[in-house]
């Protein structure tokens, strides 16, 4: 346990646990720090001769979190950290006898994070925690696709929009920007696969790489109608539960409409991990220019949205793994 410096110790007599305290201090608890730590270390700088030190992986890990969770760019992360006791706190940051990392420093290790596709690990790694801890994966998936908007200026330094972006018509408004593809699991509502395109990229077509091929039933919206043989040949035991779509020459019958209701009271659940990463985040527009950078981003706000998914039942966990230490 951290202990409190003399500079953030105060006398505030009617201080107030904040709801980002508590969260702070639930991601804390479930976090695999050593194993997420050890599997960025191969790629992280050495201490060479008598030069300055590179920051610990793990502090600078927490910085990178607290960019997802809080929306933050990399100057607004350096902010945020002489701003707010609480973040200091979780990083361990005492400003009696240091400074906060520069956004310099932060900038580099999200571009050392990008180089060498650590987001993807990491989303692994969590996700391999998750199962050590008894979240499964079970024989159902539900897939689904959400659009991140780009801008669509062209009034920036290279007078263009991003070149790795694309526009797509919904209805009748259209959008610029990426999508994001992801495979839930339907009993415990965790992330199990992710892919990111363009916008203009059908949810359809990246259906087989959101199956994990254990599946008995595949739910998904009408975008993924008549999919039965792409289901069938990366899925083989997986019935087709996807919504039925009506047409021009055929209407969809009243049978049919209570089905897709019935269907939706499941489906309806991969947008509990949207509602984490896109509203409680704040990843609904892209921050980076390309489609690589952007999507390190996907896959570590998907990881991080796991370990918020799953939060109940790991805090439960650690309990008696708390308990056992103070004794």
């Amino acid at each position: 346990m951290r202990q409190d410096s003399f500079s953030d110790a105060g006398f505030e007599k009617y201080r107030k646990k904040t709801r980002k305290e508590q969260f702070l201090e639930e991601m804390e608890t479930i976090i695999p720090w050593k194993e997420l730590t050890a599997a960025i270390e191969p790629f992280y700088p050495k201490p060479e001769g008598a030069g300055r030190r590179p920051i610990g992986i793990e502090r600078m890990l927490r910085i990178h979190f607290i960019q997802h969770w809080f929306n933050l760019s990399d100057p607004a992360a350096e902010e945020a950290l002489y701003d707010s006791r609480s973040l200091r706190h979780f990083v361990g940051i005492d400003l009696g006898r240091e400074s906060v990392p520069d956004e310099t420093t932060i900038c580099k290790f999200r571009h050392l994070m990008e180089k060498h596709n650590l987001g993807d690990q990491l989303f692994h790694l969590v996700n391999q925690y998750l199962q050590e801890n008894g979240l499964k994966v079970s024989r159902g998936t539900i897939v689904d696709a959400s659009i991140i908007s780009a801008p669509s200026s062209t009034k920036n330094k290279k007078k263009e929009r991003d070149p790795e972006m694309r526009q797509t018509r919904k209805g009748n408004q259209w959008y610029f920007g990426m999508k994001a593809h992801i495979g839930v699991d339907s009993r415990t509502k965790l992330i199990h696969s992710v892919v990111a395109t363009s916008a203009n990229v059908h949810d359809s077509q990246v259906l087989p790489d959101l199956l994990h091929g254990e599946e008995t039933r595949v739910w998904g919206d009408s975008a993924y109608s008549g999919q039965a043989q792409a289901i069938a040949d990366h899925a083989p035991r997986a019935k087709d539960f996807t919504q039925a779509r009506g047409s021009r020459n055929r209407k969809l019958t009243d049978e049919d409409r209570a089905r897709n209701r019935n269907k939706s009271r499941v489906r309806a659940k991969v947008e509990h991990q949207f509602g984490i990463i896109k509203r409680q985040f704040g990843f609904s527009k892209v921050r980076y220019r390309g489609l690589d950078k952007n999507a390190h981003r996907l896959f570590v706000a998907c990881a991080l949205s796991n370990l918020v998914t799953a939060k109940r039942v790991l805090l439960k966990r650690s309990v008696p793994r708390l308990q056992a230490s103070c004794a």
